[in-house]
């Protein structure tokens, strides 16, 4: 009898404490307690299993230069995005049968999703948990990407869901192409890849398409458009003025948003000048653009920056395909060489121009010197801005590994959404030109080395290449516009 009662007490005791746990499961006291440690979850409004999210685009003020359309905060490495920012709550409907949802509500299902699940990664900022794709070669390096967990998992939501509708309007050479060498090499390029290469991304459906782009050529509309000399720029926005209608007169698509979901695209430096032809498409519109001057109408919260390429004859130079081992001689500490363009190089020149031999500052490279030999022999590469804001010098300072130093003013730097520049180059103030050796030769040797390092690890996200690569800058280019996309609240 002593036996039996020594161990019926301990089965009585085991399970009164499962009784009670089961009594805290039906009311909900475990689900509540876990939900609220959980922050993503605590933001949204579970009934059941299916999300869904009404679109409306709000724009929030930027403070202190940060311009992202997509902001990683907080010691986890939070997502913060600045449209999202005040609208994370997802009203969840009854589960139906997938066959009754139209495209448009399985469009953004799917964005909807792809959010919660960027935000679910970005809680791993540092990349330590990544799984790699079979075949991926993406590395979560912390130092230069500003949450490689929520870019890797945004760039994989890219590939798995964005389509672009590419209206067909249009005659060349003013649409459907554009100039593929020299100065504005990125915007025919953009234009050939996502014409005849990039069918994962391509829908010929446009009610399948989460944005739409306009193909035309800007560069090609200076061209055949625009009387020299003349200044009149009205030919060239008159032309996107009757795109615009065209477009919107046939389909439906820019109307229902007033073209908040149709994107642009031109490296000339009269791009934002040309889409002005219409007052939705420069305050609506996402603009991917060259001239990224955010004093000048430039809004980084909708608005893409366009690296500015310039490959002469159409390829990069050898030497900049491969260039010095890490620890070779790089002999001059910096190297500039360019036309009188803008206050800022004139504040250069005046200051630098051929009066140091480790500081080379040229205003025309001699013809028996080689601009891309000074380039790969140099530590650092000065990037200053001409008339406008960008410049091919910064690109190729990447190719050549050379660490560029940012001489601008209010100019978007490429990709800064996702990329740390602060880990790969310089920003040196206006302000401080007169002192630039003294700024240069105070970076010490270890930073340098790091800044080096970083750099060739960011370089593959500019590199150019045909037919286009995972991760190169066809695909930073759209990954910035997907982005935008999925910050955009469209009723």
């Amino acid at each position: 009898m002593e036996n039996c009662r020594r161990y019926f007490t301990p089965a009585i005791s085991l399970f009164c404490a499962f009784s009670i746990v089961f009594v805290l499961i039906l009311s909900g006291g475990f689900l509540s307690s876990s939900f609220k440690s959980f922050p993503i979850a605590s933001k949204f409004k579970f009934e059941v299993s299916v999300p869904t999210a009404a679109l409306q685009r709000t724009v929030s003020p930027i403070s202190d230069h940060q311009f992202r359309a997509v902001r990683f905060t907080g010691s986890s490495g939070g997502l913060e995005m600045d449209r999202l920012r005040n609208s994370t709550d997802v009203t969840v409907i009854q589960k139906q049968p997938r066959k009754s949802f139209s495209k448009k509500q399985e469009l953004n299902q799917g964005l909807a999703r792809a959010r919660a699940s960027i935000r679910k990664a970005a809680l791993n900022g540092n990349g330590s948990s990544i799984i790699i794709q079979n075949g991926d070669d993406f590395v979560p390096d912390p130092v230069i990407y500003r949450n490689p967990s929520a870019f890797y998992q945004s760039y994989v939501e890219m590939e798995r869901r964005f389509k672009v509708y590419v209206y067909r309007e249009g005659e060349v050479p003013m649409t459907h192409y554009g100039p593929c060498k020299d100065l504005y090499t990125i915007e025919g390029r953009f234009i050939s890849e996502i014409e005849h290469g990039a069918k994962r991304f391509k829908t010929s459906d446009p009610d399948q398409a989460h944005v739409y782009y306009l193909p035309f050529s800007v560069t090609w509309m200076v061209k055949y458009l625009y009387k020299p000399q003349s200044y009149n720029l009205t030919p060239l926005k008159q032309f996107v003025a009757d795109y615009v209608r065209v477009v919107s007169s046939k389909y439906p698509f820019w109307n229902r948003t007033s073209g908040a979901d149709h994107f642009m695209l031109a490296c000339h430096d009269w791009g934002p000048h040309a889409s002005r032809g219409n007052s939705q498409l420069y305050n609506a519109s996402i603009r991917v653009l060259c001239n990224a001057n955010c004093s000048e109408g430039f809004n980084p919260q909708k608005d893409v920056t366009l690296p500015e390429i310039r490959l002469y004859a159409g390829v990069v130079s050898p030497k900049l395909l491969s260039p010095p081992p890490f620890n070779a001689p790089r002999p001059y500490l910096g190297f500039f060489a360019g036309g009188l363009h803008g206050q800022i190089r004139q504040f250069l020149l005046q200051h630098w121009k051929e009066r140091d031999n480790d500081l080379k500052v040229f205003e025309y490279l001699p013809k028996d010197l080689d601009y891309f030999s000074f380039m790969i022999q140099s530590r650092f590469c000065l990037c200053p801005s001409g008339y406008e804001v960008a410049s091919p010098r910064i690109v190729e300072s990447i190719y050549a590994e050379c660490v560029p130093v940012i001489l601008s003013e209010n100019y978007v730097l490429p990709f800064s959404d996702v990329l740390r520049w602060e880990a790969f180059s310089i920003e040196v103030k206006v302000s401080d030109i007169p002192r630039l050796k003294e700024v240069l030769m105070a970076v010490p040797e270890e930073k340098y080395k790091r800044l080096k390092e970083n750099l060739k690890a960011a370089r593959r996200h500019f590199e150019l290449n045909q037919p286009a690569k995972r991760f190169d800058v066809f695909h930073m280019i759209l990954h910035s516009i997907w982005l935008r996309r999925l910050n955009m609240r469209l009723g």
